[in-house]
């Protein structure tokens, strides 16, 4: 019993330092803990309590990260699938994007704008391989569709 308890308040230490840092998820904690080399068992009873006293939440660790990725150029797909593999299912980016962007549409001008130049006419390999970045960055073909109409840009 007394080991229980020690274990338990060595998890909640490295629980409450990797939270001072930054924010993390439970998945992200029980992943970081099991490295460490402690068990699921002994590790899931200590972040339900932190999460019970607010120091450990998935909704403000899923707000902190889309919001930092938003600010780096990330379109919504590879937002939404980073947040899947941190152990978020379903998060709502829409008020996110709109306080930081202003829409997703903006976001993806401000992302081409900020790399390429405003060429009208394209060779066809140029216009691929931008097309494959903003791809990459998670935004969806048909955005970046759009995008190109909106700014007229053809290919030869």
């Amino acid at each position: 019993m007394i080991e229980e308890a020690q274990v338990a308040k060595e998890i909640e230490g490295v629980c409450l330092r990797l939270l001072a840092r930054r924010e993390h998820s439970r998945q992200e904690l029980l992943a970081k803990l099991a490295l460490r080399g402690f068990d699921r068992d002994d590790v899931l009873p200590v972040i339900d309590e932190l999460a019970e006293h607010g120091w450990q939440d998935d909704s403000r660790y899923a707000e902190s990260y889309a919001r930092f990725r938003i600010q780096k150029g990330y379109g919504p797909i590879r937002v939404s699938y980073e947040l899947k593999q941190n152990g978020i299912a379903a998060f709502d980016l829409e008020g996110i994007v709109q306080e930081e962007a202003g829409s997703w549409m903006a976001l993806l001008e401000q992302v081409y704008s900020k790399k390429y130049s405003h060429d009208t006419v394209l060779e066809r390999n140029e216009w691929a391989k931008r097309s494959r970045f903003l791809l990459h960055r998670g935004f969806s073909g048909a955005m970046i569709s759009a995008l190109f109409d909106e700014l007229n840009i053809r290919f030869l």
